[in-house]
């Protein structure tokens, strides 16, 4: 049997082959009752869109692609689902661009690479959004922010000051003496991040108004191998019963091993609290700042899709808050 075709959902459903398109597109301009009746002649053709006549009847790629630092990390995982399951269902192919270093990013500068070469960008974190306000990424296309903020454009990020402090006010409820661990990342300028900065801030904000103070502070690399150590290092120095703030879920979850190899008590002799809350924190107990990453993500996608769908006017920002997760281990 042949394939259907767009003619045969057309006339399945008693429109035009242009409506079918608009459908397909998802454009805004077609009713509720013509869309569902083009969407049910599509599922019972069991109709499959041509991507390749797609494109060339649009005159578009459909294409989205997303520049980030790395792809490994549970985080960029997580974001990445949420945007790639709101461009799917908006018919787009998602292109990843891991940055990775300073060589890689100058090349991406340039307007005439196949990043520039998509329907639209997303681009998460870190200093790029210096080089979006510097006017060195020379975008013609529509172009979001995700995981960072800049009044030049459309963005969705979290607010880290805002979980800082929230750990921060929890922490000053609970006894001993307090610590924090931090990342320290250790990439080249154009790759600095303010996120670690910002709940530092936003902790220490809420020690000063509580009028406590932090008795050490620990830093530490983003791996395992360092956090431990890190970790190591605190509980060797630190006075019992401790509090302690790690500004990120891999050093709580580091400091709790640590703790439980000496026979310490999460909960009791050392209170941790991380931040991410990441699949799973809930499975060892830890209390954290949840970050509605995927959500984040969702958000950033639908701002770009509105663009490509015509959508005019101002850069729009979309401001999520960490939301603390009371468990076990503080």
């Amino acid at each position: 049997m042949r394939k259907p075709t767009i003619q045969d959902v057309a006339r399945t459903a008693g429109v035009g082959v242009g409506t079918v398109s608009r459908v397909l597109n998802n454009h805004t301009a077609v009713k509720d009752t013509t869309r569902e009746a083009v969407l049910r002649a599509i599922a019972d053709l069991e109709y499959t869109p041509n991507p390749h006549a797609r494109r060339i009847a649009g005159g578009k790629s459909y294409t989205i692609s997303i520049l980030l630092p790395v792809v490994t990390t549970e985080f960029y995982v997580r974001l990445l689902d949420g945007l790639e399951t709101t461009f799917q269902e908006a018919r787009y192919d998602v292109a990843i661009f891991p940055l990775l270093d300073r060589s890689r990013l100058e090349r991406y500068l340039g307007s005439h690479t196949l990043a520039y070469q998509a329907d639209g960008l997303v681009m998460a974190t870190y200093n790029l959004t210096g080089l979006f306000d510097q006017h060195r990424l020379r975008t013609q296309q529509p172009t979001v922010l995700v995981d960072a903020y800049s009044p030049a454009a459309d963005c969705a990020y979290m607010d880290n000051v805002c979980g800082g402090r929230v750990a921060g006010e929890y922490a000053c409820t609970l006894p001993g003496t307090l610590y924090a661990m931090w990342v320290e990342t250790e990439l080249d300028q154009l790759f600095t991040t303010r996120v670690f900065e910002d709940r530092r801030s936003g902790f220490c904000e809420a020690l000063a108004a509580a009028g406590r103070v932090m008795k050490a502070e620990y830093v530490s690399s983003f791996d395992n191998l360092a956090a431990r150590r890190s970790a190591t290092r605190l509980l060797d120095e630190a006075e019992l019963p401790c509090t302690v703030f790690a500004s990120a879920d891999l050093l709580a979850a580091a400091l709790i091993d640590e703790a439980l190899e000496r026979g310490l008590r999460p909960g009791e002799d050392v209170r941790v609290i991380g931040f991410d809350d990441q699949p799973w924190a809930e499975s060892r107990g830890l209390t954290t700042l949840h970050q509605p990453v995927e959500k984040m993500g969702q958000e950033a996608a639908a701002l770009l899709l509105s663009r490509l769908s015509g959508h005019q006017g101002p850069a729009r920002a979309r401001k999520f808050s960490p939301v603390l997760v009371r468990r076990s281990s503080a």
